[in-house]
């Protein structure tokens, strides 16, 4: 997270801050930015043929999203190690390898939240350990079923959209 601007509101996780802009003509602007320490994102590559996605219900949306596994970095955590830690929290996965695959801005307009996308291999199921009051399901599904609901629009979530067809685009290319 910066430091340049103005806080607004702190929460646990993100802050707002009012910060000035000066455009190419020496007008400042103030604009309002959501700062975030980051988070990871996670492909769970179940086997050649299908991945895990979740059933994820998000208050922000009012409903559930087919999404992949992902969550907020601790204050200094490492990124490899926080995917590690998200995949059997969420969804009691242990992964053997977590290999980097993409990292994106997820709303670069307002928000400079980085996530970092890694794909698990090599997975063991075992018991979650979800947050309370997390509601969420494991959803294993084919390639070619993840794919199709991106194209119908069931699959909504950036990052999982990101993931997905990236991982998909890189094993081809391989």
């Amino acid at each position: 997270m910066s430091d340049q601007g103005h806080i607004l509101f702190a929460a646990q996780r993100f802050r707002v801050e009012s910060v000035a802009e000066t455009l190419p003509d020496g007008e400042v602007r103030n604009r309002q930015v959501i700062r975030h320490a980051g988070s990871v994102g996670i492909v769970p590559v179940v086997d050649e043929n299908r991945v895990c996605l979740i059933r994820n219900f998000r208050v922000a949306t009012g409903r559930a999203l087919l999404e992949i596994p992902a969550g907020t970095l601790e204050p200094g955590e490492d990124p490899r190690e926080a995917a590690f830690r998200e995949l059997t929290e969420e969804t009691g996965y242990r992964a053997q390898a977590m290999t980097p695959l993409v990292a994106c801005y997820l709303s670069p307009g307002i928000l400079d939240e980085r996530m970092q996308l890694f794909v698990a291999t090599g997975l063991t199921p075992g018991a979650a350990a979800r947050e309370p009051g997390e509601q969420i399901d494991n959803v294993v599904t084919t390639w070619d079923e993840a794919v199709g609901q991106i194209l119908a629009g069931q699959i909504e979530d950036a990052k999982t959209i990101v993931g997905l067809l990236t991982y998909l685009r890189k094993r081809r290319d391989t």
